[in-house]
C-alpha cells in the first residue's frame, strides 16, 4: 500500500501563497486613490464588458485583480450582503469596513480550508461626507486586511507604480490631476516591465475609470467613458517635444 506524501502545514501555506501571488502578478494593475471630490478607480482593462471596478452599494465601490471568475463571485456576494443588511436595518448601516471584514473572513476560510486559494486581491472603498471620512481597504488572498491611504495599487508590477505615486498623490487634487497621476503610475509599470522602447505601448493603455463622487446625493458610483473620459485625459505629448532649456544652442531640439 502506497503511503501519501506528507507536507507540513507551513509548506502547504507557502505553496498556496506562492500560487496566489503568481496569479495576481500576471494580471493588469489597478490604482485606487483619493482626490478632492471622492475616490478614483483606474484600471488597465482591455475588455469592455469584464469589469474590474464596480458598484457595491450607495457609496461603496469595489475593485479587484486576479482571476475574474473568483473576484466576480466575491463582488456578487458583497452586493447581496450589503443589500440584505440595508434591508434588515438601515441603508446607513452598510459600511465598507463591515463589508471588508466579511470579505476577509471568506478569503481566510478559503485559503486555509480549500486546496486552492482564490488568486485575487480586492479593494473596498467608501466615500464619506468629508474627505476625512473616505476609506480604502485592501484585502489579500489569505484574508489579510489593510486600511490604506491615500492610494492602493494592486496586481501586475506594483513596485514601480507605488514608487511613482508615493510622492505625487495628493487627496486635495482635482479629478483631472488625480487621473493624470494614476495614468502616469500605470505607464511607469508598463515601461518597467517591457524595458526600452515601451513608451508607445505604455501610451496605449486601455483604461477602465470610475469614481465615487461625493457630490452625488445617494448613489455615488459613476463610470467615466467615452467623451466624458476623453475630456479628463491629459493631452498627449508630441514626439520630440522638449523644454526650451533642453534645446541645443542655435537650433531646434533634436528629432
Amino acid at each position: 500500500m502506497t503511503m501519501p506524501l506528507y507536507a507540513s502545514p507551513e509548506q502547504l501555506m507557502r505553496e498556496r501563497s506562492e500560487l496566489a501571488r503568481k496569479g495576481i502578478s500576471r494580471g493588469r494593475s489597478v490604482v485606487v486613490l483619493k482626490y478632492s471630490g471622492g475616490v478614483l478607480f483606474v484600471a488597465e482593462n482591455p475588455s469592455a464588458t469584464l469589469h474590474k471596478v464596480s458598484e457595491i452599494y450607495d457609496r461603496i465601490g469595489f475593485a479587484a485583480v486576479g482571476r475574474y471568475s473568483e473576484f466576480e463571485n466575491l463582488r456578487v456576494a458583497g452586493i447581496r450582503h450589503a443589500d440584505l443588511k440595508g434591508y434588515q436595518y438601515d441603508r446607513r448601516d452598510v459600511s465598507a469596513r463591515a463589508l471588508a471584514n466579511a470579505y476577509a473572513a471568506s478569503l481566510g476560510s478559503i485559503f486555509t480550508e480549500q486546496l486552492k486559494p482564490f488568486e485575487v486581491e480586492v479593494c473596498v472603498a467608501e466615500v464619506g461626507a468629508t474627505a476625512a471620512e473616505d476609506q480604502l481597504y485592501r484585502l489579500t488572498f489569505d484574508g489579510s486586511i489593510f486600511d490604506e491611504s491615500p492610494f492602493v495599487v494592486m496586481g501586475g508590477q506594483t513596485e514601480p507604480i507605488s514608487a511613482k505615486l508615493k510622492d505625487s498623490v495628493d487627496p486635495g487634487h482635482e479629478l483631472p490631476v488625480a487621473l493624470a497621476t494614476a495614468i502616469e503610475g500605470l505607464r511607469a509599470s508598463a515601461t518597467s516591465s517591457n524595458g526600452n522602447g515601451a513608451a508607445a505601448e505604455a501610451d496605449q493603455i486601455k483604461l477602465e475609470v470610475a469614481v465615487l463622487d461625493r457630490a452625488r446625493p445617494r448613489r455615488a458610483f459613476r463610470r467615466l467613458s467615452g467623451a466624458a473620459l476623453e475630456a479628463l485625459l491629459p493631452a498627449p505629448q508630441e514626439d520630440g517635444a522638449a523644454d526650451d532649456g533642453d534645446a541645443p544652442e542655435g537650433g531646434a531640439a533634436p528629432e
